[in-house]
C-alpha cells in the first residue's frame, strides 16, 4: 500500500543495515520479540510509504553466544559461524514480517538452499520491483569481510538510493555520547573524514567502497519512534554521510 507521501520520499530504494545486537533488546545474546517487532513495524511503516526495502542483518547477538566456542578457532571457521548466525537472524525477521502481513524473499549468499533462496542479482532486483522486502544474508559469503562491507555491496549491486543504519544512538558524534556528555553531533560528514578520523562509523572497507561509488551513508536511532519512516523522508535527526 503506498502513502500520498511516497512524492516527498527522500530515499526511495533503500537498504536499511540492522545490527544483531538490536535484536536482542537487553538480553545478553539471542533474541527478544518485542525488539524485533519494534524493529518490524518500523520497516512496515516505511514501506506503506512506496518505500523499497531490502535489509542485511548482523549476527553479532547469536555470535556472542557462541564467541567463546572460538577462541583460538582459524578465522575463517570463526567467520562462517558468524554467517550463519546472520541467516537465522534473518529467518527470524522474516517470519516476523509475514506474520505482520508483509511479503519477504530472503537470499543467502552461501547455499542453504532448502531455507532460502540464493543470491542472484536480477532475482532480488525484481522482487524489490514487486514490492517485496528482501532479506540479504550470510554476508558477502567470504570470510574477512563484515556485514557492514556486505550492506554496501548490496546496496550498490541494487542500486539503493542510501543505506540507513540503525543504532542505538542518534547519528555520529565526536565521542561516545554515552560516556562522553561533551560529544557533539555530526549533521554531515564526508567519507574522507570517517576515514581518518577513525569513526568507526563502519569498517574502513565498507566505507571506501561507499565512496567509490558515491553511495550515502545515513545513521540514525533505531530506538526512536517511527524512526525509519522519518528518515525515508528525510526528517528527524541523523548524520549523513557523502
Amino acid at each position: 500500500m503506498t502513502s500520498s507521501h511516497s512524492e516527498k520520499m527522500k530515499f526511495k530504494r533503500i537498504l536499511f543495515k540492522v545490527s544483531g545486537e538490536a535484536m536482542m533488546g537487553d538480553q545478553q545474546f539471542g533474541h527478544d520479540v518485542k525488539a524485533i517487532d519494534k524493529i518490524c513495524k518500523q520497516i512496515i511503516s516505511a514501506h506503506n510509504l512506496g518505500c523499497e526495502i531490502s535489509l542485511v542483518v548482523g549476527g553479532g547477538n547469536i555470535f556472542r553466544g557462541v564467541s567463546k566456542a572460538s577462541e583460538g578457532m582459524e578465522r575463517v571457521t570463526a567467520d562462517y559461524m558468524g554467517m550463519l548466525a546472520t541467516c537465522i537472524n534473518g529467518l527470524a525477521l522474516q517470519s516476523a514480517l509475514e506474520k505482520l502481513g508483509l511479503e519477504t524473499r530472503m537470499l543467502s549468499a552461501i547455499p542453504i538452499n532448502n531455507i532460502c533462496e540464493p543470491y542472484i542479482k536480477r532475482r532480488a532486483a525484481r522482487h524489490l520491483e514487486k514490492g517485496r522486502v528482501v532479506i540479504f544474508s550470510a554476508g558477502t559469503g567470504n570470510p574477512f569481510f563484515t556485514t557492514d562491507t556486505a550492506a554496501v555491496l548490496r546496496a550498490v549491486e541494487m542500486n539503493c538510493d542510501v543505506i540507513l543504519k540503525g543504532t542505538q544512538v542518534d547519528g555520529v558524534y565526536t565521542a561516545d555520547p554515552k560516556l562522553d556528555k561533551t560529544a557533539t553531533h555530526y549533521d554531515k560528514l564526508k567519507y574522507i573524514d570517517v576515514i581518518k578520523q577513525d569513526l568507526r562509523v563502519m569498517d574502513q572497507t565498507a566505507i571506501t567502497l561507499a565512496k567509490d561509488n558515491k553511495l550515502p551513508i545515513v545513521v540514525f536511532s533505531i530506538k526512536e519512534e517511527n524512526a525509519l519512516h522519518e528518515v525515508v523522508l528525510g526528517r528527524g535527526k541523523f548524520t549523513i554521510i557523502n
